[in-house]
């Protein structure tokens, strides 16, 4: 429970905006002088102050500098008569909250209680974030504290330190190339180079020509001699993305470098002895590949020394608030922007979304929504529309309903999450207003609030 202090040397202004404030759950302590407020913010600093800026023994301003050295993160709100507007307007400047005029209504009151709160809850929900992510970011780049998360980077940890193949199965969009560049940085070999490589949709002879270089000559336009990524990385790493995209052909070539540790530059005669690691990475099945003769089995057997599966996002959606929380910082130092968090609506909507793109399109959701964005919190109007009209639809998956039972199930789904507002819901929904009045008293659904949002 956040505590509040009431400064007023005013007795019936104190005791009122003390009974108020009590009255909506907080804990609160008055004070009729700055002076006895400071001893006691010294020994229990307060989250929320209202501050009356004329007080006996001190100025409103020395106080809000006291309680800024002290707690800085306590905030101020200043309690004046309209007579004094301006030195309340200098106040804010100088760091307090906002301010009230002298007679403060009770609704005024409890609302900026009720703002200054909500500030207080977020950064310390992003000082939690950050401190989850310093500590749970056992890995470079990783971030994710569920039990998969743990498992992989546990695994990745060890096969670090052994040196052989790796064969990483995982979606698009999970961290394939994060987790080849994490075992590398946390091997032996970190030093040397990291090399990446795209097998798909690329011929033989290109191939061929990036992993294996050429001599001068080979063929037509070959001017000088290329060194191949293979050789390029001696010492280090190649990452072979897409592995299972890589033409049979090829796979015989790629099958003798491995056995032999030698590379073969394309109209070469010289074999040229390699000391690399070798990480393959796909998102296919390569066992239903082999089976259908589209990928050798002794290739599969060189590649997979150790298998990693990375899971995909919707099998850890605990760590969704986590990676949100990254995403968002990203956002604002790449778009110049302030914003502090997401709507529990908001965040709802993604923690029930399926992810089809896993992690790199929860990356690209939080980019859309703060570019566009002019709020300092996410919201569920920011997110993509497809998110909005199709999240709930993907909870759904196990269970074939009815078309009616469906859209009743979304309406609900809808209003729950606007707090009933009939026009944000309608915005939502796409629906006219008294469209969207009829589907509720179709649906037997509890009403909504006709009223325009704040």
């Amino acid at each position: 429970m956040l505590a509040i202090a009431v400064i007023d040397d005013e007795k019936t202004a104190r005791k009122m905006t003390s009974r108020i404030l009590e009255q909506a759950g907080y804990r609160v302590e008055s004070f009729e002088t700055g002076r006895a407020f400071l001893q006691q913010m010294e020994k229990h600093p307060f989250d929320i102050i209202f501050l009356d800026l004329q007080l006996p023994d001190m100025g409103g301003l020395e106080i809000l500098s006291h309680v800024k050295a002290i707690h800085r993160d306590s905030e101020v709100i200043i309690v004046t008569g309209h007579g004094s507007i301006d030195n309340a307007v200098e106040a804010t400047k100088e760091g307090a909250f906002h301010y009230l005029t002298k007679p403060c209504r009770k609704h005024d009151i409890c609302l900026m209680a009720e703002r200054a709160a909500e500030k207080i809850n977020l950064h310390l929900e992003n000082v939690h974030l950050r401190s989850r992510m310093d500590k749970e970011a056992l890995l470079p780049g990783f971030i994710g504290n569920s039990k998969a998360m743990q498992a992989i980077f546990e695994t990745i940890s060890k096969v670090a330190q052994v040196n052989c193949n790796v064969l990483l199965e995982a979606e698009t969009g999970t961290g394939k190339q994060l987790s080849a560049r994490a075992i590398h940085e946390l091997g032996p070999r970190k030093d040397a180079p990291f090399v990446y490589f795209n097998c798909g949709g690329f011929t033989e002879e290109l191939i061929c020509s990036e992993l294996f270089g050429h001599e001068k000559g080979a063929f037509t336009g070959a001017d000088v001699r290329k060194i191949g990524l293979l050789e390029s990385a001696a010492g280090g790493t190649v990452l072979l993305d897409e592995v299972g995209e890589m033409p049979l052909s090829m796979q015989v070539k790629l099958l003798h470098v491995l056995q032999e540790r030698q590379v073969l530059r394309v109209g070469g005669t010289r074999p040229v002895e390699l000391n690399i690691r070798i990480i393959a990475a796909t998102n296919r099945n390569i066992k239903d590949l082999i089976q259908k003769g589209k990928f050798r089995e002794d290739l599969y057997y060189r590649l997979n020394v150790v298998t990693l599966r990375l899971p995909r996002l919707r099998e850890r959606r605990e760590d969704i608030p986590l990676l949100i929380h990254h995403f968002i910082i990203r956002a604002n130092k790449a778009f110049s922007k302030n914003i502090k968090g997401m709507s529990v609506p908001a965040l709802e909507l993604l923690m029930h979304y399926s992810f089809p793109g896993n992690v790199r399109e929860l990356e690209n959701i939080i980019q859309h929504a703060a570019a566009l964005t002019e709020a300092d919190k996410l919201t569920p109007e920011d997110l993509p529309a497809r998110l909005r009209q199709c999240s709930y639809l993907d909870t759904e998956e196990e269970e074939l309903i009815p078309l009616e039972e469906m859209e009743k199930r979304y309406i609900s789904k809808v209003l729950t999450t606007t707090n009933h507002n009939i026009k944000a819901a309608g915005k939502i929904l796409r629906l006219p207003r008294t469209t969207l009045w009829r589907r509720i008293k179709k649906y037997g659904l509890t009403g909504g609030k006709d009223t325009e949002e704040k």
